[in-house]
């Protein structure tokens, strides 16, 4: 009889992204794409650049009030976003 080896297109993408070294740039991009939405609206709009670079994310803020604010909060952060993305991504946030 005919077995036939049924697999979730899901799973067969993520196996040829990660064997073609695609999977990290992909989930960094998710991860930079929601900042304003873990972050929130208010935050968002003083948001000048977001950048990741060696597991840790940038944030250019347009405000020194909110940086000291937010560094507060970053271990908070670096869990909701990687969380939002359903993996480990980043290790840190630096506010700049």
């Amino acid at each position: 009889m005919f077995r036939r080896d049924v697999q979730i297109i899901k799973d067969l993408i993520l196996r040829n992204l990660r064997q073609q070294g695609l999977e990290t740039p992909l989930l960094q991009k998710r991860l930079v794409e929601a900042w304003p939405v873990v972050a929130g609206e208010t935050i968002a709009r003083y948001t000048l650049n977001t950048y990741i670079k060696n597991q840790t994310l940038y944030v250019k803020l347009s405000v020194p009030a909110l940086r000291a604010d937010l560094s507060m909060r970053r271990s908070e952060f670096v869990k909701r976003l990687n969380e939002h993305v359903e993996s480990q991504v980043i290790a840190d946030i630096r506010f700049c």
